[in-house]
């Protein structure tokens, strides 16, 4: 549903509601939607009063009320809580008879839901929004950190423990304090999603990293690989709605033009905004292939996973774009920017390959939107530590690295495994991942790990499931890779993993320290945990290697 269905009023309605001096009660201020609409108003002057179900103790988000003046009543709804206000928020899950409203509408005190407060309340500054599969948290996480290095503030949100593209959050967090907004976007591939967004954020610049394969549900179909070209398709039209949306506000697109389904896509939707290509000069490191949008295969010379220069009988091919990294040291952490504005050298404080591409987006966008000078850019860049969860370094054990990343799809994946055993050679990746692609992605997930790297840990009950079936197979002699390879190359944890969740955590606290536990019984020169689960309880990793 759009969010502005949620509206309960017109907007002639709305125009002539008196809201001067008025008092709000928000209902759910621990959530998500109560916590950001309450600072909304707040944000905005009035006065607000909020209620929840909740103690004070349990209250989640409480501590992003700091520096704000509201009144809470805990526990439930009182009746002092009726008499203090004179309009009334409910959270969108909350039904129309819910005895709290009921209670609200026998003392006259109007409704005013999400929908409402979305059309009375419209974003006041420039609105960036970042999407792509791959690369768009880091992306974001720099640009905000390249915005606050030159004094420009950013409006956050403040959930702690929330990613910044979940439901309403991108929205709402557009009507926060703050000089402009920067926004991770993303899409589980439902269409109308990500279109909803930026028509209520009215976003008017946009970065699109990369599309690779994620999202993909298993397909019962008898033709597989149909199944997936035409749902790969389909989940990149959706992030098309990010380019179109950018398009009909008149706004700026920064895209990867090193991924041909990105340029397809522009044919595809016949996009014809104001756009900003960008890409890199390197050795290629394979060849591959990834769906085209004409029905074919279409061949890439792989700089990292579908991305690189290609071609296709479609006429779909690489140009080189405007602004072009090359002569990079992954080494030294340097390249050289080639752009219409002359060429630049920059330094930046991450590794690999994957994350020039992060950098080279996040520069262009500090120079058009942001509006800052390379030497102001540059300084950001280099103050910058680092995302967390990606390439984040949980512990140092004799010389050997352990480190978690948040990589779950195939993509992410071979991209993160690849430039780790450029940068640390030997590697053992401890796989803790549940594909949101279902059995195939799983599948893709550890041919992936095999192509990469010396040990595989699998943690999780679907990456043990994928690695029992490839023995299997392979020990029939049905499989691309040898038995007795394959033997050396996986490593066991002591107790079989069982499914530990139906969703994408895919591993247990106990189940990632288990497979942290079997991977320090290899030879490598880092351990490397993939996954959202390596990532939630990367302190139960710390605790268990600073405790050796």
């Amino acid at each position: 549903m759009n969010s502005l269905e949620l509206s309960s009023m017109s907007d002639e309605e709305l125009a002539s509601l008196d809201l001067e001096n008025k008092t709000f009660g928000v209902i759910g201020v621990c959530g998500v939607v109560g916590n950001l609409v309450a600072r909304i108003l707040m944000d905005r002057g009035y006065s607000v009063v909020g209620t929840d179900i909740s103690s004070k103790e349990d209250c989640r988000f409480y501590s992003s009320f700091e520096g704000y003046d509201i009144e809470i009543f805990f526990g439930g709804h009182p009746e002092e809580f009726f008499e203090k206000i004179d309009y009334i928020v409910p959270p969108p899950s909350m039904p129309s008879n819910a005895k709290v409203l009921r209670l609200a509408s026998n003392r006259d005190i109007k409704i005013i839901e999400l929908g409402d407060i979305f059309k009375l309340f419209k974003p006041d500054k420039p609105v960036m929004c970042i999407g792509g599969t791959n690369g768009k948290t880091t992306t974001t996480t720099l640009l905000k950190h390249i915005a606050y290095s030159a004094g420009i503030r950013p409006s956050e949100h403040n959930l702690k423990g929330m990613q910044g593209n979940n439901e309403f959050i991108p929205s709402l967090q557009t009507r926060l304090n703050g000089d402009l907004a920067i926004l991770e976007t993303g899409t589980d591939g439902t269409p109308g999603g990500l279109k909803s967004i930026i028509d209520l954020t009215h976003a008017n610049f946009g970065i699109l990293t990369n599309i690779t394969v994620d999202h993909l549900q298993d397909p019962h179909e008898n033709d597989e690989a149909d199944f997936i070209t035409r749902s790969f398709l389909e989940y990149a039209k959706v992030k098309g709605e990010l380019v179109k949306g950018i398009e009909e506000n008149d706004g700026t697109l920064i895209y990867n033009s090193d991924d041909p389904t990105i340029v397809g896509l522009f044919k595809e939707i016949d996009f014809k905004g104001d756009a900003i290509s960008f890409g890199l000069e390197d050795e290629p490191c394979r060849v591959s292939t990834k769906p085209c949008w004409c029905g074919r295969d279409i061949e890439i010379n792989e700089l990292i996973s579908g991305c690189g220069t290609f071609e296709c009988e479609c006429g779909i091919k690489y140009e080189k774009p405007m602004y072009l990294a090359k002569d990079i040291s992954l080494k030294e952490r340097t390249f050289t920017l080639e752009s219409p504005e002359g060429s630049s050298t920059f330094t930046i404080s991450l590794d690999g390959l994957h994350n020039v591409y992060n950098a080279v987006g996040a520069i262009i966008a500090a120079r058009r939107f942001l509006k800052l000078s390379d030497e102001e850019i540059q300084k950001g860049l280099l103050s910058f530590k680092g995302t967390a969860g990606r390439m984040e370094i949980v512990a140092k054990m004799d010389n050997r690295i352990v480190m978690v990343d948040y990589a779950h799809n195939p993509a992410g994946v071979e991209t993160i495994l690849k430039e780790i055993t450029k940068i640390y050679g030997d590697t053992t990746v401890v796989i803790t991942i549940t594909s949101e692609s279902g059995h195939e992605g799983d599948i893709e997930i550890l041919e992936k790990a095999l192509d990469n790297v010396k040990y595989i840990v699998p943690a999780s009950h679907d990456s043990r499931l994928v690695v029992d079936e490839l023995l299997a197979a392979a020990k029939d002699g049905k499989a691309d890779f040898g038995y007795e390879a394959l033997k050396k190359t996986f490593v066991f944890t002591d107790v079989d993993p069982e499914q530990a969740s139906n969703f994408t955590l895919g591993a247990s606290a106990d189940q990632v320290v288990e497979g942290v536990k079997a991977a320090l019984k290899t030879d490598s020169n880092i351990i490397i945990i993939l996954g959202e689960a390596g990532f939630k309880f990367k302190l139960d990793i710390a605790d268990y290697c600073n405790g050796l």
